[in-house]
């Protein structure tokens, strides 16, 4: 097993070990995404091209190039420069896409527990273990989202009904309860899906589905530091592609060429979170298994006093 996995890490030691990964395995983590959404992705820069949108340089109207370039992205997708065709490929390319990513994800999971165990891995051979729990993933996939869906749903009336009858009392009243109970169940939403989140873990690598109640017991005292986590990984993706996207925009517009780098990036940065919750995950197992091992020695040492 390799050293880097043996023990528990920390908060900076699961950064560190991610970004390493990333780099020193860049070439085969990429190619799986390459591999899986590379198709998607041309297929959609081929629709926009048959819509009308340039290749290199898109700009709309204006008098100065930045109201050019900000018109460019006003103008994109409305009706005058769209049509129904390529709307619907658009969407059938959003639905690919949704259903090719888990995929992707679940290859660089087994990708990550073979770099743990020292094993030879091809990119072929885990992509092919990954289609292999397809149905797993999509069915647990769906049931994480109409959780999620309920999650936020009954939030909103809770909090949209108090701050109403609040508001016949006193106006601040009901915006004040409106507040407090928004944040409240914005943590209360944080720490129930962290829970439940390495469900995809679960069932990609240890095939247990739907995996809730393991994710659920894995994460047990660790709440707090995988929402840190997943905050850093969250930022590190929005000032990455928000940056690129900021800075070629200025010169290609909304163009072809910006929405195929801008589509690189984001497999790339996609690519580097799926490695940081394999090593999250991997962590967790690891504390789980040493914790169930500490109380199988603890039985072993103090065995429970029989009755006569």
């Amino acid at each position: 097993m390799d050293s880097k996995f043996v023990k528990p890490k920390g908060f900076g030691e699961i950064l560190d070990l991610t970004f390493s990964l990333s780099k020193n395995r860049f070439k085969d983590f990429f190619l799986i995404f390459l591999i899986l959404l590379g198709p998607v992705y041309l297929v959609e820069a081929i629709i926009q091209l048959i819509s009308g949108t340039n290749f290199f340089r898109e700009v709309g109207s204006g008098s100065t190039w930045y109201e050019q370039i900000l018109t460019s992205f006003a103008e994109t997708g409305t009706i005058e420069s769209s049509n129904m065709g390529s709307d619907i490929s658009l969407v059938l390319v959003g639905l690919v896409t949704l259903i090719l990513g888990p995929v992707a994800e679940a290859a660089i999971l087994f990708s990550v527990n073979h770099i743990r165990k020292n094993e030879d891995f091809t990119v072929k051979s885990v992509i092919k273990k990954a289609f292999s729990r397809f149905w797993p993933m999509l069915g647990s996939s769906i049931l994480f989202g109409l959780m999620l869906i309920g999650l936020i749903l009954v939030p909103i009336l809770i909090v949209s009904l108090t701050g109403v009858f609040g508001s016949f009392i006193h106006p601040a009243l009901g915006i004040s309860l409106a507040v407090v109970l928004f944040l409240g169940f914005g943590v209360l939403i944080a720490l129930l899906l962290t829970r439940w989140s390495f469900y995809f873990g679960s069932v990609v690598l240890d095939r247990k589905s739907p995996g809730f109640g393991r994710s659920w017991r894995l994460t047990k005292g660790r709440t707090w530091v995988l929402i840190g986590l997943y905050i850093i990984f969250y930022l590190i993706i929005s000032i990455i592609s928000f940056a690129v996207e900021a800075t070629l925009g200025l010169v290609l517009g909304n163009s072809v060429l910006l929405s195929i780098i801008s589509n690189i990036v984001m497999l790339i940065t996609t690519m580097i979170f799926s490695v940081g919750y394999g090593v999250m995950y991997l962590d967790l197992k690891i504390r789980h298994d040493a914790d169930d091992l500490k109380e199988l020695i603890d039985d072993y040492n103090n065995p429970p006093i029989l009755n006569k």
